[in-house]
């Protein structure tokens, strides 16, 4: 795997620098996660597999479709297998979870786990679209009780720690309910007819491959609100609640309520993310509309908000 250049705002440590040239084993990078701090550590994790990743975008990688037909790639499978192995060493009482590695049962035993998408935003990936991700959450009793979102490509380290605050590059976001007038909201085009025909005044937001950096857009405030469609998973959504929740932003099942993670379906009804509550309304009506409010004992039938973007 081949280096690349340092971040200038994202802080690479020497183990990363170690990773790049492929020198670096699963014990340096545990050297690196000792701390008792939870987001210190998936910080080290991620950062570390931001780097493996980047070893394989815009170049020519194998690929595979799964059962529901999404795209695999092998840089999926690499940094997956990497931080199972690193952080389940790091703490080996955590259960896991992650959309690359078959569902254990005895995560639902644990008291924290890890939710993990070694890359969010595949099908970008593949195209070279540079907004992919790479996201961990520790979820403890159903709530993320730490988060990371790293965006490699764009030089962008999303974090949030439960009641501590959340980050961008080491700077607090902190949104206001002003926002944009008329606000930026991306969604559906089902979704998209049924706002307009309420009369709602917004501006179509952009399409963003990455469900998680798309959520976290709206903690920064270059979005004010976003949706997702019914059937999102776990991994999707665990990182990015907590860093929206801790810079103010609202997320929530349109049908449920305040999403909640570990559960034997890892699968979510539809969701908004709105900076203005006044945006509450017409977004859970809409979605309402357009997905229901599934029975959740059984599974919707639909695909991935990666799927259906």
């Amino acid at each position: 795997m081949q280096g690349i250049r340092a971040s200038r705002h994202v802080r690479f440590p020497p183990l990363c620098n170690a990773l790049s040239g492929g020198s670096a084993t699963i014990q340096d990078l545990l050297n690196f996660m000792s701390s008792d701090d939870d987001l210190c550590m998936i910080k080290t994790a991620v950062v570390a597999a931001g780097v493996m990743a980047m070893g394989f975008f815009r170049r020519d990688i194998r690929t595979w479709s799964k059962e529901n037909a999404s795209p695999v790639t092998e840089a999926d499978l690499v940094v997956d297998r990497f931080l199972m192995q690193a952080l389940r060493a790091a703490r080996p009482d955590y259960g896991w979870l992650s959309e690359e590695t078959a569902d254990d049962p005895d995560r639902l035993a644990r008291r924290r786990v890890f939710i993990v998408d070694p890359i969010d935003g595949t099908r970008g990936f593949i195209r070279g679209d540079d907004s992919w991700t790479v996201c961990i959450g520790v979820v403890e009793e159903g709530a993320t009780i730490a988060g990371v979102v790293y965006a490699p490509a764009r030089d962008e380290l999303y974090e949030a720690a439960r009641g501590n605050g959340a980050r961008l590059n080491g700077h607090l976001l902190a949104v206001s309910r002003s926002g944009h007038q008329p606000p930026i909201l991306p969604a559906p085009e089902a979704v998209h007819r049924l706002l307009e025909e309420t009369g709602l005044a917004y501006r179509r937001g952009p399409s963003l491959p990455s469900l998680a950096y798309r959520l976290v857009q709206v903690a920064t405030g270059e979005l004010d609100a976003a949706v997702v469609r019914r059937g999102a998973q776990d991994w999707d959504i665990a990182a990015a609640s907590l860093i929206l929740e801790e810079s103010g932003v609202v997320l929530e099942d349109v049908c449920c309520g305040p999403p909640v993670f570990n559960k034997p379906d890892t699968r979510h009804g539809a969701l908004a993310a709105f900076r203005d509550p006044s945006l509450k309304k017409p977004l859970g009506t809409a979605l309402r509309a357009t997905y229901g409010c599934p029975d959740t004992s059984t599974h919707s039938g639909e695909l991935p908000d990666e799927q259906n973007p």
